[in-house]
């Protein structure tokens, strides 16, 4: 009876051609994706640059700070919710941010586990509430709680200031940017206390081995380390507060005028999109709604170009203190 001595090097090539026909397979799958996802983005942007191109070429570049919406007389102009996104998603973002941070640094650094587990489901499911429901709130409960509360208290101390002058109103700028903050503090706190978790544990602990307090450690240890990105976090919030369009357009209150006060109603680019699109009469009102779209898109584009940038300048300079 004989045998059948086997191959030692079959097995190794018989791998060695799964994996070559497995890179083969994901490579192909990557180029898919990353191809389609790429003339997805492009094919939108050509689509809503087409739709604009009658309201450029009506108002060109004055379109930007022309501050009158009137489809009367067909005098369109953006200033007015160029403002009231720029408004709204910065006191978002000064609001979030410090609270996204101190959430992340409580979850990882100082609750016990039993306790930091469920607190970051609560925080994750803050953002798993829609948007039409977080602005039904907004009207129902929050704008008027804003209205008889918080706005008399502003004005009462801080009233002296422009911005915290004037008649309370339960539909406004400032209930809308604070609907923002509700918005976007579970993405960044979600992505900070990833961040804040990955901080090596030695690093820490030598700091606290050297003297350090329990804050000293975090602030020259663990956010120095999770800088980049905690830039990239922020600056992620502050897209989805630019591009949010339904819970601000239902507490915002559709102003057409620059206040300097953050009480009267406003608008933002997002909104006024979402408001008067499916009502526009005329098609050089759509365009120029098209517009205002290829003006946010723009905003969009330059947030994640300094995101990056940010990003990349925070890893240079570590680099070379590290190096």
């Amino acid at each position: 009876m004989s045998t059948v001595t086997p191959d030692p090097a079959a097995p190794a090539q018989i791998e060695r051609r799964g994996i070559r026909l497995g890179d083969v397979v994901f490579r192909g799958v990557a180029l898919i994706a990353t191809v389609g996802v790429t003339a997805l983005l492009a094919l939108i942007a050509y689509q809503v640059f087409d739709l604009a191109w009658p309201a450029i070429q009506e108002s060109g570049i004055s379109f930007i700070w022309t501050d009158t919406w009137n489809p009367n007389s067909n005098v369109y102009g953006a200033l007015v919710f160029i403002y009231g996104t720029i408004v709204t998603a910065f006191i978002a973002l000064l609001l979030a941010t410090p609270l996204s941070v101190a959430i992340a640094l409580f979850l990882t650094e100082i609750a016990p586990r039993r306790v930091a587990a469920p607190i970051a489901t609560m925080v994750e499911l803050l953002a798993a509430i829609p948007s039409v429901v977080l602005g039904l709130w907004g009207i129902l409960v929050f704008g008027p709680w804003v209205a008889t509360n918080l706005e008399p208290w502003l004005q009462s101390t801080v009233g002296f200031l422009p911005i915290f002058s004037g008649d309370p109103s339960q539909s406004g700028v400032l209930p809308a940017a604070l609907v923002l903050t509700i918005m976007i503090i579970p993405i960044t706190s979600a992505i900070c206390r990833e961040l804040f978790s990955r901080v090596p544990r030695d690093l820490t602990d030598g700091s606290l081995a050297l003297g350090s307090t329990r804050w000293e450690a975090i602030r020259r240890v663990s956010i120095p380390f999770a800088a980049p990105g905690i830039s990239a976090a922020v600056l992620l919030g502050l897209g989805r507060a630019f591009g949010e369009a339904i819970a601000v357009t239902q507490v915002i209150g559709a102003g057409n005028m620059i206040n300097r006060s953050l009480f009267p109603p406003g608008d933002t680019l997002a909104s006024k999109i979402a408001a008067t699109y499916q009502g526009a009469s005329s098609n050089i009102e759509i365009a120029s709604l098209a517009y205002l779209a290829v003006i946010l898109l723009i905003i969009s584009l330059v947030t994640n170009v300094a995101a990056q940038m940010i990003v990349n300048r925070f890893q240079k300079a570590r680099r070379m203190s590290t190096g």
